[in-house]
């Protein structure tokens, strides 16, 4: 019985997930495209969804701890869902974020081409992706792929940041847009930070072994 529920939570957290995935793709497509309606239904819908489903979930496990009791690893996967549904919380903060600062960006002349930030945020929802598949197939393997892309993640944001600081150095016009542009990377960085912690919650469900704080060498 209780592995049944273990499934429907898992079934519940690829839902979760997939509405977290498209709001981050729509607030960077539709900062891109200057698109927005794109930006508004993130702010303005999705990210009341993305509430409702951390509320709900929670509930949900709360109550699977009160009727079933459970104990080691089906104790370790209510305590893991749980984090993981406040992750993707976070994640749909940091989407919402991205959309209103895409508002901005906008409604003024681009700085430069969009070359680096759509690199990222493809990359930032791959690792997303597949901490979910990680966590849904209990895959450590996966999980500890996911985590070796984090480094790939902070080299965009450096080459970003690096890059919007010239701009502003030499022309105080451009200081505002820039500051918004590294503000979508950082928030893209904290997306791909959360989506490592899914894989540390992965790995902590499968094997019981806790890595945060560790270095990934130190637990290959």
């Amino acid at each position: 019985m209780f592995q049944e529920k273990v499934l429907f939570l898992k079934k519940g957290i690829i839902e979760y997930a997939e509405h977290v995935e498209k709001m981050v793709a729509k607030s960077i497509e539709g900062t891109i495209n200057r698109n927005e309606y794109l930006l508004h239904e993130v702010i303005d819908k999705d990210e009341a969804v993305a509430n409702k489903y951390e509320v709900d979930f929670d509930e949900i496990c709360v109550n699977y701890i009160a009727q079933y009791q459970p104990v080691a690893k089906n104790l370790r996967t209510i305590i893991s869902a749980i984090k993981m549904s406040n992750d993707l919380e976070r994640m749909a903060d940091h989407a919402t974020n991205i959309s209103q600062n895409g508002l901005f960006i906008i409604s003024h002349p681009f700085i430069k081409p969009f070359i680096d930030t759509p690199k990222m945020s493809k990359l930032t929802l791959n690792m997303l992706k597949e901490s979910i598949r990680a966590f849904v197939n209990e895959d450590v393997c996966l999980a500890k792929e996911v985590l070796k892309k984090d480094d790939e993640i902070d080299s965009f944001k450096l080459r970003i940041t690096e890059e919007l600081t010239e701009f502003m150095q030499k022309d105080s016009k451009t200081v505002t847009r820039a500051l918004r542009l590294m503000n979508i990377a950082s928030n893209l960085e904290r997306i791909a930070d959360l989506a490592t912690n899914i894989c540390e919650d992965t790995i902590y469900l499968s094997d019981g072994e806790v890595i945060k704080h560790r270095k990934l060498q130190e637990v290959q």
